[in-house]
Order: structure tokens, then C-alpha cells, then sequence
């Protein structure tokens, strides 16, 4: 009798694990976060938010389709994204690239990159600027 009880108990706790396990719901990650969260689109604005805080949520990963989507539009935005030194990330379209003999630039709304001929690297990430040069690498705080 024990026997069969613990037998039904396992079948039983199996089942519940199953049925938890394959929920409906897509699971998704905040990108900037790194934390599981559920997405909804705000009525207001159209955008995507953290359906438990009602923030909004820039870039996130669903995870059973491994597809990063842009929370402005809903838009799978796979490689079409950059992360900054600072670790935001944003869409590699918002950057302009410019280039010639001398130098490698790169600029985006908050964020600029200078490659020198010579080697030497200028960042500016947000407050943050960053210099590297043969001497090393320096960070500033504004």
C-alpha cells in the first residue's frame, strides 16, 4: 500500500513539474538586467514594458526562440545591435560610421568612438570617457 502511494505521489509531482514546465507563456530576459521577466505592450505608448513594473524594456531575449527583440516595436533586432562600454546596448543602426586614412569613427546618440592612425582609442560612453593609448588605458567620470 506505501508502495503504491509513493508510486502515485511520483507520478503526481512529475505531472505537476510537466505542467508548470511548459507554460504557454514565452519566457523572456531583459537584456540590460539579465533577469526573467514578462513583457506587455503599454496601451499608452505601444511599446513593450516589464509587465510587473510597468518599465519600459529596451532590448530583450525570448528564450525558446533565442530572438532579441527591440521593445520600441516588438522587432527581432538579431546582430543588429551594439553594447557599449558602459553595457547598454543599442541598434547598430543609430551609429554612424565614418572612416578615412587617418581615422575610424563611430557615433551614436550617447556614445562616441575615435580609432587613430596611430593606435590610440578615444571613447565617450554617456559620463564616461575612456583613452587608450601605449601608456595605458584611462577612465574619467564626468
Amino acid at each position: 500500500m506505501k508502495k503504491q502511494i509513493f508510486s502515485f505521489l511520483t507520478i503526481a509531482a512529475g505531472s505537476f513539474l510537466f505542467v508548470a514546465c511548459s507554460d504557454s507563456k514565452a519566457t523572456y530576459v531583459d537584456l540590460e538586467t539579465g533577469k526573467s521577466i514578462e513583457v506587455k505592450k503599454d496601451d499608452a505608448t505601444g511599446k513593450m514594458v516589464n509587465a510587473e513594473t510597468g518599465d519600459p524594456v529596451t532590448f530583450y531575449v525570448d528564450t525558446r526562440s533565442n530572438d532579441t527583440l527591440y521593445g520600441a516595436n516588438g522587432k527581432v533586432v538579431n546582430g543588429e545591435i551594439v553594447r557599449t562600454s558602459e553595457g547598454k546596448y543599442i541598434l547598430s543602426d543609430d551609429l554612424k560610421i565614418k572612416a578615412d586614412e587617418d581615422e575610424y569613427k563611430i557615433k551614436g546618440d550617447d556614445y562616441k568612438m575615435k580609432v587613430e592612425k596611430d593606435g590610440d582609442i578615444k571613447i565617450k560612453d554617456g559620463d564616461t570617457k575612456t583613452k587608450i593609448d601605449e601608456d595605458g588605458k584611462k577612465v574619467k567620470q564626468d
